[in-house]
């Protein structure tokens, strides 16, 4: 499907072009609710390029943090700044997020791309081009005028991931997309990430899944109880995990 894609796609930019929004820096970030303390001072550093994998036990914090980050979420204490600038709704536009489970609006898989861009304004000849490239780049332009909730969960899934890349994001949030996803769905999602960030897209990515993180991951953050226990480059957290909690979890181990 990717080898089918074009060679010069719309979104493509040169990597400094498309990190000029990073480095990604997190000081003291703090989110409570209810009274507890979800994210308890988080500091941190997302850099330029590559996949960033967060991970961690169920409850750890993760998908909250990936909200904060995109900036769904107002933290409660602390600091998120972009290549040193707060948050604004500029910043916002450049970036884009993908949940778990798909979220698509009773259209067509085109259609659902086309109403995207309608509303980032972009025009109406842009606009056909852009789902054009994306739907193939998916691998779904046989399916472009199938409405998005009849196709498969694999097929949806790689449809707002097509959705989230016409955006032209130069940061692209992941929550888990590959969860329910059996190993044929997963692989191809998993070869159009390894394709985004290759054309230049900084890829945030949480996953529980211990394989994917080691055939995506430039750099890991391990979170646990809120906190960031671990930051490493993929190879030196896998294979020399710093923390009890951490080789348990790498291991396959039960981790409370």
């Amino acid at each position: 499907m990717l080898e089918h894609a074009a060679p010069q796609p719309l979104y493509e930019r040169s990597a400094r072009e498309a990190c000029s929004l990073l480095p990604l820096e997190l000081r003291g970030l703090t989110y409570e609710v209810g009274g507890q303390r979800v994210i308890d001072g988080i500091d941190a550093r997302i850099g330029e390029s590559g996949i960033t994998v967060i991970m961690g036990p169920n409850g750890a914090g993760k998908s909250m943090l990936l909200r904060l980050m995109h900036g769904l979420i107002a933290p409660t204490g602390g600091e998120i700044s972009w290549a040193g600038q707060r948050p604004h709704r500029a910043i916002a536009c450049r970036q884009a997020m993908v949940f778990q489970k798909p979220v698509l609006l009773r259209r067509s898989a085109a259609g659902n791309i086309r109403h995207a861009l309608r509303l980032r304004r972009v025009n109406r000849r842009e606009r056909a081009a852009r789902v054009e490239e994306v739907l193939r780049l998916a691998g779904l332009e046989a399916r472009a005028d199938t409405p998005a909730r009849t196709l498969s969960g694999g097929e949806q899934q790689r449809l707002c991931l097509a959705r989230a890349l016409s955006l032209e994001p130069e940061v692209l949030f992941l929550d888990e997309p590959t969860a329910s996803l059996d190993p044929a769905s997963t692989l191809l999602i998993e070869r159009l990430l390894i394709e985004a960030q290759r054309r230049g897209i900084k890829i945030v990515l949480v996953t529980h899944d211990v394989g994917q993180a080691r055939r995506l991951a430039h750099d890991v953050m391990f979170l646990h109880h809120g906190r960031v226990i671990e930051h490493a480059a993929a190879k030196d957290f896998f294979d020399r995990p710093r923390s009890e909690v951490a080789r348990a979890y790498v291991a396959g181990g039960l981790v409370l």
